[in-house]
């Protein structure tokens, strides 16, 4: 079943359009945080970064910056987040892969975080396995 993404891809779905190339499209998000909430999705589909080829995923770096840069312009914020979720258990809601750029005007304005750090265990060893995935 096509994700509502998809569905606005193929045109089935209207959207406020604010970028558009060979690979991806950014527009309005409809349920905003903050005034200017924009999303960044790749025609590619795949529910999650690591899914997509190196094309989709280097064209979605290089419109990030352009678009991050025409809402903060566009906007006047003070600041913004980005934000990028994977899977269920890291609060993806839509499976399509999708950035947030989420203006902050004030503080607690748009998005808020709870970040809950722990100490770093077996760093070295983890480094080693997560280098031998490339």
């Amino acid at each position: 079943m096509a994700t509502v993404f998809e569905k606005i891809i193929l045109g089935e779905i209207p959207c406020h359009k604010v970028y558009e190339d060979e690979h991806v499209l950014a527009f309005l998000d409809v349920a905003p945080l903050s005034k200017g909430h924009t999303l960044l999705i790749p025609k590619q589909i795949a529910s999650s970064l690591h899914e997509l080829s190196e094309e989709s995923s280097a064209a979605l770096g290089v419109a990030l910056v352009k678009v991050a840069k025409a809402v903060v312009k566009a906007t006047g914020a003070n600041a913004y987040n980005i934000l990028q979720n994977n899977g269920k258990f890291a609060h993806q809601a839509v499976f399509h892969v999708h950035f947030h750029i989420i203006p902050s005007y004030e503080a607690n304005d748009g998005l808020a975080l709870d970040w809950n750090p722990r100490e770093l265990q077996d760093g070295e060893e983890l480094a080693k396995v997560i280098q031998q995935g490339f």
